[in-house]
């Protein structure tokens, strides 16, 4: 391949992205602990190279290593032993890995009717699952109730009276938490930040009408009120937001009591707890959170006279997404002329926005890697994009890639294992990929790959 192609030289190098001494080094923050490099450069999983894998699963592909899934969620429920610890469904969730979290010990929390019907499927117990959503329909209430759904998080008024209404005409009585909104401005993305005031979850503690929906779920002959949900954003760094939500949710709970003489006997936190995605990234650890949000709360606990609560939280991202691996096949490479004698160079796969949206939706980070082999070629700064028809379709905003990288080449983007199949899609009628266990002595499909006939099968017309 030419240098008229690729260009050695791109004076386009963001400042904050570093040239690698070595572009076939793995970074261990970022990528599971059974990957590896073989003699000739190809990533494996435990012995299985990745174009054995791609021969033989289809290309893109998700790997999720069932081993760093497992350690994570035992990180999680050791640091936080005397809390109830959540994963949270909507990072990833199917049968597979239902069943790693009931293993493991932990709740689940699920979004939907038909989250609630995969993890149900899976034989989890209704008991340790937690249902979320701004705007659960009637279906889906009356069968979380009937189903025996340990908590459910309401979101509203509206949503207070349905609860009252199926489980006054089935005679139980549902355990609720109240989502309140903290007024805590996370530093993350306008989209993924959920304890503003404007925005669509929760009932704002400032307005009075977290106090009001307690009141209320306190008086329902059919309702029992457990306590307070906080959730402020997703992918975040540190624990200074969630101290703060913390404390203003337990002068909530003393409000409450003030008000109505009643004492609150839960308080879960939420998640959004973040994960490396590139080495710019540095997460806090499940220990480094434990302390930060243990602290806060005992600490306003003894000063509001609160007795001790129950805690919970709900990590999702952080156990699941690192022990995931997205593959990608290059397609063709484009060098752009961005300014005079200066050139950008596109590297398409075929991927993208349909298999994660991230990038595009939220300006998320990502890196890549070739996964194929190993190359002693000069670095060439590349924008990784997806073959789909928006200009938005990126992946990997700039990475250092080989310098002689070429069609057929196998890219590997680690972190891609919460909310990237989660939120893929049919965009430009792409077929959703599959999603491969690297299992503790075995590999096979937790997801198969979506067909053609898939796609036929729903167009009726």
């Amino acid at each position: 391949m030419s240098d008229v192609r690729l260009p050695r030289t791109n004076p386009l190098t963001p400042e904050w992205l570093d040239v690698p001494d070595d572009l076939n080094a793995l970074d261990p923050v970022l990528w599971p602990a059974s990957v590896q490099r073989a003699a000739t450069g190809e990533l494996g999983f435990k012995g299985h190279g990745v174009g054995d894998l791609v021969a033989h699963f289809g290309s893109p592909l998700y790997l999720i290593d069932e081993g760093e899934f497992r350690s994570r969620a035992r990180a999680f429920s050791s640091a936080f032993a005397r809390w109830d610890v959540y994963y949270a469904g909507k990072a990833f969730l199917c049968r597979a890995v239902a069943r790693w979290v009931r293993q493991e010990g932990l709740g689940l929390d699920v979004c939907s009717g038909n989250e609630l019907a995969v993890a149900l499927s899976a034989g989890f117990p209704p008991a340790r699952i937690a249902m979320h959503g701004n705007n659960k329909s009637v279906a889906e209430l009356t069968y979380a109730i009937e189903q025996g759904v340990g908590r459910i998080v309401v979101d509203s008024f509206e949503e207070i009276d349905r609860i009252e209404a199926i489980a006054a005409a089935r005679d139980v009585r549902v355990t609720v938490l109240v989502r309140v909104t903290t007024g805590v401005q996370a530093h993350t993305h306008e989209y993924i930040a959920t304890a503003v005031e404007d925005q669509k979850f929760g009932f704002s503690i400032h307005s009075g009408q977290a106090l009001e929906a307690l009141t209320a779920c306190h008086g329902s002959p059919h309702l029992r009120l457990a306590g307070i949900h906080s959730h402020i954003g997703s992918q975040i760094f540190g624990t200074a937001a969630f101290r703060v939500a913390a404390r203003r949710a337990l002068e909530l709970v003393a409000q409450f009591r003030t008000h109505t003489g009643s004492a609150l006997a839960e308080l879960n936190l939420g998640g959004g707890y973040g994960a490396s995605l590139t080495a710019q990234d540095n997460p806090s650890t499940p220990a480094d959170l434990r302390d930060g949000l243990t602290g806060i709360v005992d600490e306003t606990c003894r000063e509001l006279g609160l007795d001790p609560l129950k805690l919970a939280i709900e990590p999702g991202r952080a156990i699941v997404g690192p022990a995931g691996v997205a593959l990608y096949t290059v397609g063709t490479i484009k060098p752009v002329a961005v300014e005079t004698g200066e050139y950008r160079t596109y590297v398409s796969v075929d991927g993208g926005m349909s298999d994660n949206i991230r990038p595009a939706l939220y300006h998320a980070d990502y890196t890549a890697v070739v996964a194929n082999r190993s190359s002693d070629a000069e670095p060439l700064l590349a924008r990784v994009v997806g073959k789909h028809c928006e200009s938005g379709d990126i992946l990997v905003r700039d990475v250092y890639l080989p310098g002689d990288l070429r069609p057929g080449d196998l890219l590997a983007v680690p972190g891609a294992g919460a909310y990237a199949r989660s939120l893929a899609s049919n965009y430009n009628h792409a077929l959703k990929p599959a999603v491969v266990a690297i299992g503790l002595s075995e590999v096979w499909p937790i997801v198969r790959r979506e067909t053609l006939d898939d796609l036929l099968a729903l167009d009726v017309g």
